[in-house]
């Protein structure tokens, strides 16, 4: 078997350490480290790791996330698919792993524990304590997913500890999922064997978590931006602290990097290389068990050449042995022709389907905060037109619809501020965590325009107006494109510049709407069956007869 031998400056971040060294790579294997005198004036560094992502979110199959972040120089990401679980259950999951071995990439995925996310929507499929266990028992699967259930987790019910014990039983990891939970209840969340949280906003929060034993994954992904608040965790906490994207879309992984970018800023706000580096590889390897190395004799040849360990301009990485990036450019192929897997019942609505009979003086709205998956709630007086309450474009307040595309029924409808738009409509049919269709418009007629073209095309993104169209198309469980990442991203980039054009001021105006179904995070949200109040777990009336403020 020919050997490979590397010189450089050999990042440790088990020992701490940076030596100039030859590394002898076997096959797979680094077979040893010899520490020398001199060596060139490149850094060895081990491969970034994802500690937490959705890849449904990049809209791009496993096979083409690896081709454009392996130059980014990921190796490994710990892989949450409760998206496509959530449209096409068991056989959606192994979907995503069958089309991940297609590439040199280490995808770890989880067993999704909360499908659907919650009693209060509709997704397309169940996962049971029964399936969670057999996905649990499987070699390929590493870890229990998100436990977005947490009145489940507090209140001791059978069906969540069913799935907990279930990890437990087969001594996997448990990831969490508790945004703003404090106190007692925070306490029998992380005693259940709950081991981290990617939902913290502020450092008072995280530090309550990590002072309980969970380990904070701090999140930087396309929609919510929490690394600038919560960086300065490094400061005190840095062996329980690891990076994630959380939700990545393609223009971006494409234009603005991945881990690699979170490990420039945090050098860059002044903490010490090989901590963050430790933070980016050590921290996720170790917590998961992943087979991914570290540039340790008798580890697996995963690693980076760099420049420097300020920029952390990639010059080559190497998984498994093998070299898949060299001058910026992937050295593996697209994969092509693979199978499309899809749910998608839906009829076509009428205007009077979204139709809003006015029940009262005061409307409850859901007001978005760019960059943050919480929303808040605010009350104003509606505007009807015809007895049907409408968009009142002038005020920012926008019809937002949730439609069940698994089953036949009734559009849910409520109203949004801060998308902005003017004119037009947004739709998509990814939107969290069932993944029914998600509109919102200026005008009913828009809204209707934009949800029947979803249903048409069985899946995508897309902006239109009265004389205008862009979409994505989204085949593969309504959320993945089949095309290759710079496509894929060129047509995101038109829809989300039409957006724009449209009126919305928001970076990720579709990543955003995607969330405003999600029912387990705070405050206010629509699910397809109505409007839902996430601090009281419960369903809310759209209007009532109160005071306006």
């Amino acid at each position: 078997m020919e050997e490979l031998k590397i010189s450089g400056q050999l990042v440790d971040v088990v020992a701490r350490t940076i030596r100039p060294a030859t590394i002898t790579v076997s096959g797979t294997k680094i077979t040893s480290v010899e520490y020398i005198t001199e060596a060139p004036n490149v850094y060895l560094i081990p491969g970034f790791v994802d500690a937490h992502i959705h890849i449904e979110s990049s809209m791009l199959l496993p096979t083409e996330f690896a081709r454009q972040s392996v130059v980014h120089g990921t190796v490994a990401c710990v892989c949450d698919p409760h998206e496509i679980a959530n449209v096409c259950g068991v056989e959606g999951i192994d979907f995503m792993i069958k089309n991940g071995k297609q590439s040199p990439m280490k995808f770890y995925f989880g067993a999704p524990s909360c499908v659907p996310a919650t009693e209060f929507d509709s997704a397309g499929a169940v996962l049971g304590a029964v399936e969670v266990d057999a996905l649990l028992a499987r070699d390929d699967i590493y870890f229990l997913a998100e436990m977005m259930n947490y009145p489940g987790v507090i209140e001791h019910n059978t069906e969540v500890y069913a799935k907990l014990s279930a990890a437990q039983k087969y001594r996997k990891p448990i990831d969490g999922h508790a945004p703003e939970l404090t106190g007692d209840g925070l306490k029998a969340y992380a005693a259940a064997g709950i081991s981290t949280d990617h939902e913290c906003m502020t450092i008072a929060e995280a530090e309550a978590k990590l002072a309980l034993g969970m380990k904070i994954q701090i999140r930087e992904g396309s929609a919510a931006k929490n690394f600038d608040d919560l960086l300065p965790l490094m400061d005190k906490y840095t062996d329980h602290i690891m990076f994630c994207s959380d939700d990545k879309h393609p223009d971006d992984l494409l234009k603005n990097g991945h881990i690699n970018t979170l490990a420039r800023r945090a050098v860059a706000a002044g903490y010490n290389p090989v901590d963050v580096l430790r933070v980016c590889s050590y921290n996720p390897v170790k917590h998961y068990g992943l087979n991914v190395g570290l540039l340790q004799t008798g580890d697996e040849a995963d690693f980076v050449i760099v420049d420097d360990l300020k920029d952390f301009r990639i010059n080559e990485v190497y998984i498994a042995g093998r070299k898949v990036v060299a001058d910026g450019n992937a050295l593996f192929n697209v994969v092509e022709g693979e199978t499309v897997i899809n749910n998608f019942q839906a009829e076509k609505i009428t205007v009077a389907d979204i139709h809003v009979a006015p029940e009262g003086n005061s409307l409850k709205v859901i007001v978005v905060d760019d960059g943050q998956l919480f929303t808040h709630s605010h009350r104003v007086a509606p505007r009807t037109v015809e007895g049907n309450v409408v968009s009142d474009v002038q005020q920012d307040v926008l019809k937002l619809v949730v439609y069940n595309r698994y089953r036949p029924s009734k559009p849910a409808v409520g109203f949004i501020r801060n998308i902005g738009l003017k004119a037009g409509a947004m739709a998509s049919t990814v939107s969290h965590d069932s993944h029914n269709i998600v509109a919102v418009g200026a005008s009913d007629e828009e809204i209707v325009r934009a949800i029947n073209c979803l249903i048409d095309s069985k899946g995508g993104v897309l902006a239109c107006n009265s004389d205008e169209m862009k979409m994505l198309p989204l085949p593969v469980a309504g959320l993945i494109s089949v095309k290759n990442g710079e496509e894929t991203a060129r047509l995101y980039e038109e829809v989300d510049a039409m957006a724009k054009r449209l009126g919305s001021t928001l970076k990720a105006p579709f990543m955003t709407l995607a969330f405003m179904s999600l029912l387990v995070i705070p405050k206010l949200k629509l699910s397809d069956k109505g409007l839902f109040d996430g601090r009281s777990y419960s369903f809310t009336a759209l209007m009532d007869d109160v005071e306006n403020r």
